[in-house]
């Protein structure tokens, strides 16, 4: 399991002509099962992805077809994390 840390290095105004393009990179790893959760930071500086993958180079792979990424718009963090207590209600989305 990994999380992913987006920082906005690009005025919001810039972003936001990139949000349509990002929505549907979104999609597609929802898609594919491997986003669980993601959503904006408060204050709106960046974003968190919580993403399912088997190593991290997939996980580096995947950030690199994010239109934030391909324009320059955003730096990415990746922590890997190993869940050892979790809601049940998360346990099929877990295993």
């Amino acid at each position: 399991m990994f999380l992913i840390i987006l920082n906005y290095i690009k005025p919001l105004e810039y972003l936001d002509e990139l949000i349509p393009a990002h929505i549907e990179f979104l999609d597609r790893f929802y898609n594919q099962e491997k986003f669980l959760v993601s959503g904006r930071r408060n204050p709106r500086v960046g974003g968190v992805i919580i993403a399912k993958a088997s190593r991290e180079e997939e996980v580096w792979d995947i950030i690199k077809q994010d239109p934030f990424h391909s324009n320059g718009a955003a730096e990415y963090e990746v922590i890997e994390f190993i869940p050892s207590k979790y809601d049940p209600r998360l346990e099929g989305l877990l295993s």
